[in-house]
């Protein structure tokens, strides 16, 4: 049976859909498909693109002020790409920088951020956390024994829910669990219902509930388990010396009942010494023990509790740091795999350095929790520690000179290994790094 020839249209379109696949799975293809839309670096920080191409191509820049590129600061030059890009920052500011081959068709907009220089000073020390919740946080449902002999949970029918929390009480501002009870007396005595304002998810919504006699106690109740505070201990990340802030524990810190997020009303950090360890073991995460020493004296306020860990404002260089001097940080998208270091104590006061390996890192242009992997593998800490324990999270990770990120949490099937969060996000919660978008919403 004879086949028609393909029509010279059909033959074009098979040679360019066969040179399309070719490119698509070229290394130079390859590699300028995986560079970022925006780079961002510090003022006096330099950078490199590869973009491993065989190519030169037309570069323009629109504020040619702002970088320099290949040593030049001209609003066009011509640039080969089978060599590195070298970028050097001159002040801060945005500029674009446009690649067009043959000067005429569009490669690729790279848009280059400079950032004021930010340096913070590493921690590691372990501190003391007590937060006051800005509510009454409901932990749990209890049954009241009312007159009939009936057992019932007057908050829990009025669908009042694990991790909700009571903000107002007649549209009074409420914060202390002490002050609850002469409410809930009051309106039982009156036969009125209270009228709740709670936070639910982030939103604020209002619950009427009537208390209930309770014939065992003999008072009125509503059936619930309500908190105010939590303590407990966590390691230092980093203090910025210039802007008065710190960060510590790189991850939010949780009601132990309810897993909801603590609102936080007012809260500060102490000091605190580590008296002992319990290792950590396969299938078993330790923690390090330590109590609070010095309580009278606040190290810092607690003002934000994020998806990131704690924030607050912090006066003055904290105690029992191993550095006094500031360091560089890094963009998220500076990590990567290879040797580092944290720093955290494992006894009494004292922060010491210890050799860790980052074997993951994750690509977030956006903040996202679990940023990247860590392996101990000084064996001083694993002897000491069994790996990563409770209590250690917010140790800083520091690699090449740099703070690039914190310990956040412990992988219970092999305690030598566990996440770490960028310190990126970080600084943004801290509010010592303006997010592009905040940039742009600023301009």
């Amino acid at each position: 049976m004879n086949r028609k020839a393909p029509s010279g249209k059909k033959l074009i379109g098979l040679v360019l859909a066969a040179l399309i696949g070719l490119v698509g799975f070229s290394t130079p293809f390859r590699t300028y498909a995986s560079l970022p839309s925006e780079l961002r670096m510090f003022a006096g920080q330099a950078r490199t693109i590869d973009f491993s191409a065989p190519v030169t191509a037309v570069a323009t820049l629109d504020r040619p002020g702002v970088v320099r590129v290949n040593g030049k600061s001209e609003p066009s030059f011509r640039l080969a790409l089978n060599r590195p890009i070298s970028l050097s920052s001159v002040h801060s500011g945005e500029t674009n920088l446009n690649l067009k081959l043959f000067g005429t068709i569009p490669l690729k907009t790279v848009r280059l951020n400079v950032i004021p220089d930010l340096r913070v000073i590493p921690g590691g020390q372990t501190i003391g956390v007590k937060i006051k919740s800005a509510g009454v946080l409901v932990v749990g449902h209890h049954k009241v024994v009312n007159e009939e002999g009936k057992k019932l949970s007057p908050g829990e029918q009025a669908d009042i829910r694990l991790g909700d929390l009571i903000t107002e009480i007649n549209g009074q501002p409420i914060r202390d669990v002490g002050k609850m009870a002469a409410h809930v007396e009051k309106a039982g005595k009156s036969g009125k219902p209270l009228l709740l304002t709670i936070l639910r998810n982030g939103k604020k919504t209002q619950v009427s509930v009537q208390p209930v006699y309770d014939t065992e106690d003999k008072s009125y109740r509503l059936g619930l388990y309500i908190r105010d505070t939590a303590a407990g201990v966590g390691t230092l990340t980093f203090y910025a010396p210039d802007h008065g802030v710190y960060g510590a524990l790189g991850h939010v810190i949780t009601d132990m009942d309810t897993q909801t997020p603590i609102v936080v009303g007012r809260g500060e950090i102490v000091h605190s010494t580590v008296t002992s360890i319990n290792k950590s073991q396969t299938g078993t995460p330790g923690e390090k023990r330590a109590h609070f020493f010095n309580e009278d004296r606040v190290l810092g306020t607690i003002e934000k509790n994020t998806n990131f860990g704690i924030f607050g404002r912090m006066n003055a260089v904290p105690e029992f740091g191993m550095m006094k001097e500031a360091i560089p940080v890094a963009f998220a998208d500076e990590v990567k795999e290879g040797p580092a270091h944290i720093m955290t104590v494992v006894e009494g006061n004292k922060v010491e350095r210890y050799d860790i390996r980052i074997v993951h890192v994750a690509k977030q242009e956006t903040p996202a929790t679990k940023g990247m992997i860590i392996k101990i593998t000084d064996p001083r800490l694993i002897e000491k520690t069994g790996g990563i324990v409770q209590g250690m999270s917010g140790s800083p990770i520091i690699q090449d000179g740099k703070l690039v990120g914190a310990v956040t949490h412990v992988f219970v099937n092999d305690p030598t290994s566990g996440y770490g969060c960028f310190i990126e996000w970080m600084l943004r919660d801290a509010g010592i790094m303006v997010s592009p978008e905040s940039q742009l919403k600023a301009g």
